[in-house]
């Protein structure tokens, strides 16, 4: 990337938003909300399998460093995790090849119901994410929980916006997780696919990579800070932020759909 374009006016706002997803992102998720609406505002005539797969660069690099924050500090159960993560790389590969054939859009409007079912979930169950009481494997929840971690794994190559968000749900309601072992759950998982999805943009050269490189590096900034500041305050402080990323999510999605609509 020359030197004048790093500082061209859409780079700068790409940049920006990388930083404050990968923020966000590390401690409760949806930072891809953030991110792909600035990708898609500051590039309106690329391909959106071409933003996506931008946007898969500084994901990946993003929640990589958040994983390795946590592991620093919290006990990530990788045995536990193995299988759920084959199961996210296979989805995730799947999504985003279906992305390439099919607009992501006709996710766009599901968005906003998920997240206020969360929302309501968590308004009702105010020691939700709070304990860290995890469940033995072989249970009928963790059944559950393999089949929505599929199916969230192919939403994230298919589109991705708050599916950190949704894995920690899966991690604090089935797996009896709180939310900083659900956070670095999650991001172990968003890393695999977004990995997985990235992969399949780069195969098929829908990757704009010196913008995403850019974007990478502030993402990683951004979680690095994010994951740090999340395990020092613990689950109580992320119960707040989650409430509050999850509201404005809410407002932000809802608002988009209906300007679709419009």
């Amino acid at each position: 990337m020359e030197l004048a374009g790093v500082f061209a006016p859409e780079v700068v706002i790409v940049l920006v938003a990388a930083f404050a997803a990968g923020f966000i992102d590390s401690m409760v998720g949806g930072g891809g909300l953030i991110q792909l609406p600035a990708l898609f505002g500051a590039y309106p005539a690329a391909q959106p399998a071409m933003l996506l797969g931008t946007s898969k660069v500084a994901g990946t690099f993003g929640t990589l460093s958040a994983v390795a924050r946590f592991a620093r500090s919290v006990h990530i159960p990788w045995r536990m995790l193995m299988p759920s993560m084959a199961l996210i790389v296979g989805c995730s590969l799947a999504g985003a090849f279906t992305a390439s054939h099919v607009p992501p859009e006709i996710f766009r409007p599901l968005v906003p119901v998920a997240l206020t079912a969360v929302l309501i979930y968590l308004l009702r169950n105010r020691d939700f994410g709070l304990h860290h009481s995890p469940r033995p494997p072989g249970s009928h929840s963790h059944a559950v929980a393999m089949l929505l971690i599929g199916a969230i794994g192919f939403y994230d190559g298919f589109f991705g916006p708050g599916t950190g968000t949704f894995l920690m749900v899966v991690y604090i309601r089935l797996f009896g997780f709180d939310f900083l072992h659900s956070a670095a759950c999650a991001r172990v998982l968003n890393a695999c696919a977004n990995g997985a999805a990235l992969l399949c943009f780069a195969a098929l050269g829908t990757v704009m990579w010196p913008v995403g490189a850019a974007m990478a590096v502030c993402s990683i900034t951004g979680a690095t800070l994010g994951a740090r500041l999340a395990i020092r305050r613990g689950s109580p402080f992320m119960r707040h932020v989650f409430l509050a990323v999850v509201s404005a999510l809410i407002a932000k999605t809802a608002w988009d759909t209906l300007r679709n609509w419009l």
